[in-house]
């Protein structure tokens, strides 16, 4: 038996003042999203924005449906969006914000399993990383240096 390390760095702030202008700047787009977001069933509104190599934004905010599989992440949105309109465009950067009306989320909301794991696909498929910022309501917000940092022992093409 050998003993492996997955440990993973990032980067904790205060709050969002803390963070360099873009990214702060990328960070009141994905606040801006959640205003949008159509979440009547849990309440939790979560946007996402992606600054992309030629500095555009896209966004992206969470879509809930009755029929509760059928509902879509902000960031499964963002990405497919920003896929489906600028497909040879590398993305830089993601920041993801997240409020709710049942409660104040005062900690970080990270992206759930699903849109890690479709995040990385682009990750993998556009071969640069991706910076992932990612905050509550208020407080602290973190930032990695990657998606692959987010989601160790990671299934990608080369399994297929």
């Amino acid at each position: 038996m050998k003993k492996i390390n997955l440990g993973t760095t990032a980067l904790l702030f205060e709050d969002i003042n803390q963070l360099s202008d873009v990214d702060k700047n990328l960070m009141k787009f994905a606040v801006k999203a959640t205003k949008d977001a159509y979440a009547p069933y849990s309440k939790f509104s979560v946007g996402a924005a992606l600054l992309m190599e030629d500095d555009t934004i896209i966004t992206g905010n969470n879509q809930e449906n009755a029929a509760y599989p059928s509902g879509m992440c902000a960031e499964r949105v963002a990405i497919w969006k920003a896929s489906s309109s600028f497909p040879n465009k590398k993305v830089k950067k993601i920041a993801i914000a997240a409020i709710s009306s049942n409660k104040k989320l005062d900690r970080p909301v990270g992206p759930c399993g699903a849109c890690r794991q479709t995040l990385f696909e682009y990750e993998v498929k556009q071969g640069k990383d991706v910076e992932v910022i990612f905050m509550g309501e208020f407080g602290n917000v973190i930032k990695t240096n990657s998606i692959a940092s987010l989601l160790p022992f990671s299934f990608d093409n080369t399994y297929l």
